[in-house]
């Protein structure tokens, strides 16, 4: 496992990183989430991305009990706030944030975060009352840095205008082969401000593991099969977009990789991407994944699988 610096912070990250979104104290069964969390630790995986809304706190509670048994500088631990908890506990306001980073260390047993994370931008919140709450609890030692997710470049800029409070390190967006979107401004923006990504849906909620064949049955033990984890890789499964990934494989066997590895490597090629999230729901998938960081690949063959989803991908 290789490791990059998370932005202007101290923290040394992992390549790939386990995230918990869909997945643990959710829609994985408890022991194959254990043997999950316990490989990537082997693995070299040294960080955990979670948020308070996964599960209504589920996620956070299950990683606390696992975790609790590890020393605390062997890990990089992330959370996020602002989605809903309750009817009445959501955004970003000063009373949520203090009241939230509170309940996530409570279930994550911990004295302190690495990393606290906007979860999006709230827009019914005064962004200066935000950023202070945020610098406030990095200064009680309850959060070491903070990032955000899905913030557009108005809202970054309007961020690091404020005087007097807290830096971003982190930005977390959607990105992979089929979904471009941040390439535009958003990481030229988060380069110049020492901001680092962490990617989710690297893997384009595996649809990039090849796994799904056009017109194919889905099979029942994946993301895609499941109940509590399928609802949100249906936008992904058009026939279309299946049969552009399939045209990947022959790309990834030259590189000597796996079709998953191949795509991860594709986002670690971007050297303002600090890591890569993954979610795993058996260790095989980590194994695998995991195999994706320091590979090398010839950037001919990341051109060429470009050109073969040029037609397919999502928010380019």
């Amino acid at each position: 496992m290789k490791y990059r610096k998370l932005g202007a912070s101290d923290l040394n990250v992992s390549e790939i990183s386990l995230g918990s979104w869909l997945t643990y104290g959710v829609g994985v069964e408890r022991d194959r989430a254990v043997a999950c969390v316990n490989r990537a630790f082997e693995l070299g995986i040294n960080f955990i991305d979670t948020a308070n809304a996964y599960g209504r706190g589920k996620a956070e509670s299950f990683l606390g009990e696992l975790l609790a048994g590890r020393p605390r500088d062997s890990y990089v631990l992330a959370t996020k706030v602002y989605f809903p908890m309750s009817d009445t506990d959501k955004g970003l306001s000063r009373a949520q944030i203090l009241k939230q980073i509170d309940a996530s260390l409570k279930r994550l047993r911990v004295d302190y975060v690495d990393l606290y994370q906007c979860h999006r931008y709230d827009g019914e919140t005064p962004l200066a009352e935000t950023m202070q709450a945020l610098t406030d609890v990095v200064k009680a030692g309850k959060a070491r840095y903070i990032g955000f997710s899905e913030w557009s470049p108005q809202q970054i800029e309007a961020a690091f205008a404020l005087p007097g409070v807290e830096r971003f390190v982190s930005s977390q967006p959607q990105y992979s082969l089929l979904w471009r979107r941040p390439e535009e401004k958003v990481i030229p923006l988060c380069k110049a401000k020492s901001v680092s990504q962490i990617v989710w849906s690297p893997l384009a909620q595996g649809v990039l593991s090849g796994k799904y064949l056009p017109g194919a049955k889905i099979p029942t033990d994946s993301r895609a099969g499941s109940d509590s984890m399928g609802q949100f890789i249906q936008s992904w499964l058009r026939p279309d977009v299946l049969e552009a990934v399939q045209k990947l494989k022959p790309l990834a066997k030259q590189a000597g990789c796996t079709l998953s590895q191949f795509s991860l490597a594709w986002v670690l090629r971007e050297p303002n991407v600090a890591s890569a999230i993954v979610g795993a729901s058996k260790p095989e998938q980590l194994e695998e994944n995991a195999g994706a960081s320091g590979l090398v690949v010839d950037p001919e063959l990341f051109r060429k699988a470009e050109a073969i989803v040029a037609g397919v991908e999502r928010g380019a």
